[in-house]
């Protein structure tokens, strides 16, 4: 995936938390690191999802943070398009039944303004249950990619979906201290004690 300049990311070389921080930020700092360690594996992770993302580390820390400045700018401009873009309003697909369709039409503000208001009251109401959600599938592909052959690691999973935090901090105690710290940020919220 690519990065995008809203998000925060940790970079990790092997089980060690190399930097985190903003794309341009992590960039700078994994540049600086692989010129110590130039056969370096790194991986990339946004903080919020675990989806790992990629950077092109070649040429100078210059052309490295060039390189991502311009993907950035060319992002806003995808960005333009049909709806209200200074609203952050954009025009997408939405397939439904004509029954629906019809239903919609008949609502005060119309289709649009239904659909919005039917989403924001699906968000609150299912705000706690989503925010679950995201922690588990976050934890989980952090924790599959970074410790999935590390001791207990089967054991660590099944307490997280379990909601059993005090197995799971004895799971995770023994694992690398980055990887069990940042193990444990992911899974706080589906965590809390």
């Amino acid at each position: 995936m690519e990065p995008k300049i809203d998000r925060k990311y940790t970079a990790f070389a092997d089980s060690k938390k190399v930097a985190s921080g903003g794309a341009i930020d992590v960039a700078a700092k994994v540049k600086k690191f692989l010129k110590t360690d130039p056969k370096a594996q790194i991986l990339i992770f946004d903080n919020i999802s675990s989806n790992q993302i990629e950077i092109d580390f070649r040429g100078t820390p210059e052309n490295v943070i060039q390189r991502l400045e311009d993907l950035f700018e060319a992002s806003d401009v995808k960005k333009s398009g049909p709806g209200r873009p200074k609203l952050g309003v954009t025009a997408k697909e939405v397939t439904l039944l004509p029954d629906h369709w019809e239903w919609l039409a008949r609502q005060p503000g119309g289709a649009s303004v239904t659909l919005r208001r039917l989403v924001e009251e699906a968000k609150k109401k299912n705000q706690a249950k989503d925010l679950l959600r995201q922690a588990q599938e976050s934890t989980y592909k952090f924790m599959t990619t970074m410790a999935g052959d590390l001791p207990h690691y089967e054991e660590a999973l099944r307490a997280l979906y379990a909601g059993e935090t005090t197995k799971f901090e004895k799971m995770i105690a023994d694992w690398p201290k980055d990887i069990r710290e940042h193990t444990w940020g992911l899974a706080e919220t589906a965590l809390k004690k």
